[in-house]
């Protein structure tokens, strides 16, 4: 169910723990038994034209982070025409949803006839790979096509990341040279990518892994048209703030300029969290308190995955008012099916008063969040409501008076 809550006066406000949460706090009042997502069309469209127009390459969106089709139309309407899918569901949801979006297939390792069903029915022309059995696949899959961009990846470190990304894919050591110059001799345009981890915490990260790139490159001695510095753009979590994406945008660039690539080579990039973290945000309501354990009914089943599963810490605030006047405590959650494993560490800070029947609400859950939902235990909730106010931080808070007064003028 799909409402559409009215709160375009408050979109001028800055992004802070006290204003920025009206419309959290009207869903409270509703009591809702259910959790209720909140999602914020005007942070997507900003983050989205913030790497379009400053990041000096074409950004193309990771769409595993958050495949919602409303998000993706969001992002195509703020200048975003790239979409890396990793499966043929998203191929077949992107090419349905947008028409006109440019596909790249930048799993390494797919199935034959995903690889012929991507070409041939649905136009995608860029494929990535890290083996010779991935390559040979893919010239017969294509029937030895001479239109194809195809992007080898290489193993690189994933110490500046939070989430590691770099023990199951990508080509290293002596099979490096090889698989390079084969690829060149396939490809219409020959790229190199890569993939630093998820939530890298310095521009470094990006750097390293250019030389790694530029070692490639002068060991195969091969052309090189499309260097490709995949995802890992960070956003802004309690106990996880980054420098600014200015930064990451800059140290691309100058490693970039400085590769001995074609003359005509092309930047790419492949953000996902970056693009729909500040997109959505849940409300949940406390169902008991044991001590500094509040029993929510979301968990790591729902959209808390990653704070279950990864230790993730998420903002949150207490809707109440007025405002508790308590001091914060740290507490941890659990969640709401019969399951131990249910159960977020956190720590996260509410006041020391938050009780059962209290609303909470857990802000930068746009990426990964929705994507990692089940109906497990029979919990789980459908009802998402369109909200104007800001998330609780922000990566782009430079965008922001701009941003918002485009939003209210609508």
């Amino acid at each position: 169910m799909h409402k559409h809550h009215s709160a375009l006066g408050l979109a001028t406000t800055h992004s802070t723990a006290v204003s920025a949460h009206r419309d959290g706090i009207d869903i409270a009042k509703r009591q809702p038994v259910q959790p209720v997502t909140l999602v914020r069309p005007h942070a997507a469209a900003r983050a989205a034209r913030f790497f379009v127009e400053r990041f000096p390459g074409r950004s193309i969106y990771a769409v595993k982070a958050n495949p919602s089709p409303d998000l993706l139309r969001i992002l195509w309407d703020s200048g975003v025409t790239h979409y890396d899918v990793a499966s043929i569901v998203e191929v077949r949801l992107v090419r349905r949803t947008l028409p006109g979006a440019t596909l790249c297939f930048m799993h390494p390792v797919k199935a034959e006839e995903v690889i012929g069903e991507a070409y041939h029915q649905h136009g995608v022309r860029t494929f990535s790979l890290d083996s010779v059995e991935e390559l040979d696949k893919i010239v017969r899959a294509t029937n030895g096509a001479d239109d194809l961009t195809l992007c080898v990846r290489l193993q690189v470190s994933s110490d500046y990341s939070k989430l590691s990304l770099g023990a199951k894919f990508g080509a290293s050591g002596a099979e490096v040279r090889p698989l390079l110059m084969a690829t060149r001799q396939a490809a219409d345009a020959l790229g190199i990518c890569f993939h630093v981890g998820s939530q890298a915490m310095t521009p470094d990260a990006y750097s390293f892994a250019m030389e790694r790139v530029r070692a490639a490159i002068v060991d195969a001695g091969v052309t090189v048209d499309v260097v490709d510095v995949g995802g890992g753009f960070p956003s802004s979590y309690p106990g996880m703030e980054p420098p600014p994406l200015q930064r990451y945008f800059d140290t691309i660039h100058r490693a970039f300029e400085s590769l001995p690539i074609s003359y005509s080579a092309e930047l790419w990039a492949e953000p996902g969290r970056a693009l729909c973290a500040e997109y959505s945000s849940i409300v949940v309501r406390v169902e008991r308190r044991r001590g500094t354990e509040l029993y929510i009914n979301d968990g790591a089943y729902g959209a808390l995955f990653d704070a279950a599963h990864l230790g993730w810490r998420f903002p949150v605030t207490l809707l109440r008012e007025p405002d508790s006047r308590a001091k914060d405590l740290a507490f941890s959650f659990y969640g709401p099916t019969c399951d131990d494993l249910d159960r977020m560490a956190g720590p996260f800070l509410l006041p020391a008063d938050v009780q059962a029947g209290d609303y909470i609400e857990v802000g930068m859950l746009g990426a990964y969040g929705a994507a990692m939902r089940t109906a497990f235990n029979g919990f789980g909730s459908d009802e998402t409501v369109t909200v104007a106010d800001e998330p609780m931080v922000s990566m782009y808070d430079d965008e922001l008076p701009r941003v918002a007064s485009n939003v209210v003028k609508l």
